[in-house]
């Protein structure tokens, strides 16, 4: 994906979700809702992780320097783990009031509730489709999606806790449906701040397997075996590897690597290769000096 469509995406999100959050504050103040407040504190989270995955995607266009070689691609993987960590700050808050209000529920105005959890769906619906299809490429947009995704069914719980107020009188609906919300949030970004983490630990892609990577590279001719071989992510769906290939010394090593960087490519995905060829007499000299 072009970095200016997600830009484009981000920018729209952020503008629907900015407005809503003040009227959903308001809303939330005025029918006393713990759930219609906790979705406005995760609507400004939102708002803090759209702004973020936005800044991260302007800094990430910067080119590569002689200090950072690789460039700020990193810092779109920090942006999204800051927002599974926020995340996971939100749903605190959220169990922390819950908590307080399952002892002694206040009275809440449903109605209005109702009426203003409805609208914030939409919003989100809105927001949602916004960014989605971007998340699949971008472990960054993914983060920015993830609280869109967390914000809707938010909502979702608003509305059942409303209709449920409506019909019954049971207040405690609102703090049970809210600490419902919370656990929601935690099962939905749990992937997002594991995947993080994996790229900033430099560990295997997901959707790669090492021994594949090892056998597909060894079976091509003239090649008798790899060792020292290592593949991580530099950004979301940037593939390094680095590995020393042991050749036959008769063969043609410009060809061979040739053949191994086609294939790592083709197969893996794996686009940015560093790999040192070695000839067999050597190894059995460096094998002999140890």
């Amino acid at each position: 994906m072009e970095r200016t469509t997600e830009t484009r995406r981000l920018a729209s999100a952020l503008a629907i979700t900015t407005i809503y959050f003040f009227a959903e504050v308001l809303g939330g103040l005025l029918t006393n809702s713990l759930a219609l407040l906790s979705d406005a504190g995760h609507m400004f989270s939102d708002m803090a992780a759209l702004s973020l995955s936005l800044f991260a995607f302007q800094i990430a266009r910067r080119p590569a320097t002689t200090k950072k070689t690789y460039g700020y691609h990193r810092l779109e993987i920090l942006a999204a783990l800051v927002n599974g960590l926020i995340l996971w700050l939100v749903v605190g808050v959220i169990f922390n009031e819950a908590y307080r209000r399952f002892s002694d529920p206040p009275e809440v105005h449903s109605l209005g509730m109702l009426a203003v959890a409805a609208v914030g769906l939409m919003v989100n619906v809105a927001a949602g489709w916004i960014l989605y299809g971007g998340d699949r490429e971008s472990l960054n947009l993914r983060g920015a999606f993830l609280h869109v995704v967390g914000d809707a069914l938010g909502s979702v719980g608003a509305v059942i806790a409303a209709l449920i107020m409506l019909l019954t009188g049971w207040y405690v609906a609102d703090p049970l449906i809210s600490f419902l919300i919370g656990l929601l949030i935690l099962y939905t970004s749990w992937d997002l701040i594991r995947e993080s983490l994996d790229i900033l630990m430099q560990s295997v892609p997901r959707g790669i397997d090492v021994g594949e990577v090892q056998s597909a590279v060894e079976q091509i001719s003239g090649v008798m075996k790899v060792h020292d071989l290592h593949v991580w992510s530099v950004t979301s769906g940037v593939f390094t590897l680095s590995a020393h290939a042991v050749i036959h010394q008769d063969r043609n090593a410009q060809a061979i690597l040739d053949q191994i960087e086609e294939k790592l490519k083709s197969q893996f995905g794996i686009e940015h290769t560093t790999i040192q060829l070695e000839t067999e007499d050597r190894e059995e000299k460096e094998f002999q000096a140890f």
